[in-house]
């Protein structure tokens, strides 16, 4: 669901689906979307083209398939690193920055799949905008709740201030600017935590 509550169009799973769906993600994210043709893709997953017709019904829905799944499992990912950190509010947030360092080196080596995904279907027309805009918002959230769990005097501009360092740390590790993005992101956080911390 993106920030005007609209949900992408999804579809149900079978195994031939689930294998062009794999195939498709690991091309888009390696090549980027509109280099990747469906040609490509059912060579990769040893399926016709007709069968991608037949499952997804065009190229834009196996993109929000690709987004969605990525979204759906690094939430997953997200929640057991959350689980792991206990109680501690402090804690929670900067878990957030090694969850994301851990993915980033499993997962993303490429940058942050939501961001490369924009700059080619940027339109909020396309269906894949709302799986791309929700998860961004989705991240937002999730600072805030993290914020409000701290008793910050103000819990939006808390998120919002962790968000820009998650997502500037996103960028320049995608773009390998310096080493260590993520890890000196949340150095950065945890100084910004403990401001906030003393201001109440």
């Amino acid at each position: 669901m993106d920030s005007e509550g609209r949900s992408p169009h999804r579809i149900a799973m079978t195994p031939a689906a689930r294998r062009v769906r794999d195939a498709a993600a690991r091309l888009f994210y390696a090549r980027g979307i509109h280099a990747v043709g469906v040609d490509l893709i059912a060579a990769e997953a040893g399926v016709t083209k007709k069968t991608i017709y037949d499952r997804f019904g065009s190229k834009d829905q196996l993109v929000v398939e690709y987004l969605a799944d990525r979204d759906e499992r690094w939430r997953a990912f997200l929640a057991e690193r959350l689980a792991d950190a206990g109680p501690d509010p402090r804690a929670r947030v900067l878990a957030v920055f090694a969850a994301s360092a851990r993915w980033a080196g499993e997962h993303s080596g490429r940058g942050c799949s939501m961001v490369n995904a924009h700059v080619e279907v940027g339109d909020p027309a396309h269906p894949a905008h709302a799986v791309i805009a929700g998860q961004k918002q989705w991240m937002l959230d999730c600072f805030r709740r993290l914020g409000e769990g701290l008793g910050a005097p103000d819990a939006e501009r808390l998120a919002r201030s962790l968000m820009l360092l998650h997502e500037g740390a996103l960028a320049t590790h995608g773009l390998e600017v310096f080493p260590g993005a993520l890890e000196l992101a949340a150095a950065q956080a945890a100084l910004l935590l403990d401001a906030h911390t003393a201001s109440r």
